[in-house]
């Protein structure tokens, strides 16, 4: 299993500073392009939230992007605070002959 030491950055904040912040827009104002309320989006953006697939996809509509590459960043985030929150006892499977 090959987990990061570094945390991978929350895709709100991504978001963010990446597009909300260059184009000049408001939470507000982004939150109504994307079509979500202004608490939502404050939620996502202050990584007090994770993203949705519903969200990634009107991120990626609305950034001509993938939404893959929006939950790709959701995945990555998620499975290395699993990684680093918990102590799973597990064996591995034995080898076949």
């Amino acid at each position: 299993m090959n987990i990061t030491k570094r945390k991978p950055t929350h895709p709100g904040e991504v978001l963010l500073e990446d597009v909300i912040k260059p184009l000049n827009l408001t939470i507000t104002d982004a939150a109504e392009y994307l079509g979500v309320t202004r608490k939502a989006l404050s939620e996502l953006v202050n990584g007090h939230s994770r993203l949705s697939p519903e969200m990634a996809l009107r991120i990626a509509k609305a950034t001509n992007t993938s939404p893959e590459s929006w939950y790709g960043m959701q995945a990555k985030l998620d499975i290395w605070v699993a990684a680093n929150n918990s102590s799973v006892n597990v064996k591995n499977f034995p080898r076949s002959a």
